[in-house]
């Protein structure tokens, strides 16, 4: 029986050394933990398409990241990381479910709208993609922090709260609130 996303991520942040982190600070250093604890470049390149074992099809220009497993490179959207850093950090995160979970000798490539937290459709996903997002948010957003934080500021801020949460944890609002609805 395969292992539940979010106990793979929760198996990840405990194995961590100290000094990758802590298990309090946020947020949590989603690059750092790929590259020092699992070897993986990550990259912001201008063209996905350009990598290697990416198939020609139409609108691989829609492409937010990349896992490439024989480099051990993780590709994400230079213009999506510019434009929006929370999905650069989600994106990170979705191929390093991938990494822990699936992978394969062959590239995985994630379209925009597989990693867009926001995308309504999701039970529509291949299983693969419906997990490395649920992997990616228990990554991002450890449940006893969430509810940690989500407690505190409820109480000192309850009008401010949610967009304090997106901020302290540098994710998107549709992230956060799809996993306050998880784990509240």
């Amino acid at each position: 029986m395969r292992e539940a996303p979010e106990q793979v991520a929760e198996r990840v942040l405990a194995g961590l050394a100290d000094w990758v982190w802590d298990g309090e600070t946020v947020p949590v250093p989603v690059e750092h933990i790929a590259d020092t604890s699992f070897g993986l470049f990550v990259r912001d390149v201008e063209d996905l398409t350009v990598a290697p074992g990416v198939p020609d099809m139409p609108g691989a220009t829609g492409l937010s990241g990349l896992l490439l497993p024989s480099l051990a490179e993780i590709w994400v959207n230079a213009a999506e990381a510019r434009d929006w850093p929370p999905r650069r950090r989600f994106t990170i995160g979705h191929e390093l479910g991938h990494w822990c979970m699936h992978r394969g000798g062959r590239p995985i490539w994630c379209r925009s709208h597989a990693v867009d937290p926001e995308d309504r459709a999701r039970s529509a996903y291949p299983r693969e993609e419906s997990e490395a997002n649920e992997f990616a948010a228990a990554l991002l957003m450890p449940a006893p922090l969430v509810k940690r934080h989500y407690e505190r500021l409820r109480r000192r801020d309850p009008d401010g709260c949610f967009e304090q949460l997106c901020r302290i944890f540098g994710t998107s609002g549709a992230a956060m609130s799809r996993r306050l609805r998880q784990v509240v």
